[in-house]
């Protein structure tokens, strides 16, 4: 069949949309007709080159539609069915998801290959050529062809493209603070970056019962935000931050710090466990260069004070239980979800898109199908 979808074709170029061939789903695949696609940073990563994974590449990974058909072997999905994609594939079999740990789910290996899971092999192709897909998804297209492993069936209560969020940036920043991070009642957190991630940090400390949550961001848009989704304080920098903590704490310093920005670098994780207290955990769940290797931090202070350095992927959540439970949040109320949706884009404007979110204009920016 024929469909659209936004190509990356060079580095540092804009993403081309454009009409593609679609081949019809293979065993233990779907065709999913997309309702909704958050617009993260991660793409943007890509397009960049911090995350240097094979072009031409279809993007997008935070996605929800209705599934049109399945292939051989499908055997929990049948046409009609509305689903979020989880960007990390969860086969329930593997050592890691028998362990309760979906989210480093053994398939993850073939993240960045663009390729299908089980036989990789391209379904989507443009210009008489292959096309990868973001994240083995894709959803930067009206249609796309994915693995059963990536889909979670939900209800037909939620917009689709509302609940598309819970595809990452929901699950990612809520689980950095919860569940890496281990959030508990009356503690002291700061969140660095209040971006699509940053936001659900924020959202996870506040409902776990954080007394002190201080955000940092240049923007003033977002540190207002944050303020109105359950932070206590907001700086522009973390120079501002450890001094108001240390006010706020009396010298005991942070619980658990979570860098949340749209680009990670080594010398914010240094400033962060600067922040840390005693067994005070840093968690680091934003995407850095794949080219840094130096990390500018104190390693006396990392023993005298038992600091923790932990890294996060997808919340270390466990998407097929977790997805389901935070939509039962968002209907009683306990999590936002609407207002973390600054603008709606079409799927022509995803390059606009980009541009607000560069520009610190969107929280989070979603393509409506």
């Amino acid at each position: 069949m024929k469909t659209r979808a936004a190509v990356l074709w060079d580095r540092e170029k804009e993403w081309t949309v454009e009409e593609i061939e679609l081949d019809p789903p293979k065993a233990g695949e779907v065709l999913v007709k997309m309702g909704g696609s958050g617009l993260c940073h991660s793409d943007e990563h890509v397009r960049s080159g911090d995350l240097p994974w094979p072009l031409p590449m279809i993007g997008g990974h935070e996605g929800a539609g209705t599934v049109e058909e399945v292939g051989p072997g499908v055997e929990g999905l049948r046409a009609g069915d509305r689903i979020i994609f989880g960007f990390i594939p969860a086969c329930g079999r593997c050592a890691a998801c028998s362990a309760g740990m979906q989210n480093l789910c053994e398939l993850g290996a073939y993240l960045g290959t663009g390729t299908q899971i089980f036989d990789h092999t391209a379904r989507h192709h443009g210009r008489g050529q292959d096309l990868g897909l973001m994240c083995l998804l894709g959803t930067f297209a009206e249609h796309t062809v994915a693995s059963e492993a990536n889909c979670i069936k939900i209800d037909d209560d939620v917009p689709l493209d509302t609940a598309c969020l819970l595809g990452c940036g929901v699950i990612t920043g809520w689980g950095a603070a919860v569940n890496t991070g281990e959030v508990g009642a009356g503690d002291t957190v700061v969140v660095v970056g209040a971006g699509g991630i940053g936001i659900n940090a924020v959202q996870g400390a506040a409902l776990a019962g954080a007394e002190h949550l201080v955000v940092v961001d240049p923007v003033e848009f977002k540190r207002t935000k944050a303020i109105e989704l359950g932070a206590t304080h907001a700086v522009a920098t973390s120079e501002e931050a450890t001094a108001l903590v240390s006010e706020l704490t009396r010298g005991k310093m942070a619980d658990v710090i979570v860098n949340a920005m749209g680009v990670g670098s080594g010398d914010q994780i240094g400033m962060s466990l600067a922040m840390a207290g005693k067994r005070g955990r840093v968690v680091v769940t934003n995407l850095h260069p794949v080219t840094e290797t130096q990390v500018n931090m104190s390693a006396l202070d990392l023993v005298l004070y038992e600091k923790q350095l932990r890294g996060s992927l997808f919340g270390s959540a466990n998407p097929r239980a977790d997805i389901p439970r935070f939509l039962d949040l968002y209907r009683n109320g306990k999590l936002k979800l609407d207002e973390l949706v600054t603008t709606r884009y079409s799927l022509d404007e995803v390059n606009v898109g980009y541009e607000d979110m560069l520009a610190g204009r969107t929280m989070r920016g979603v393509i409506s199908f």
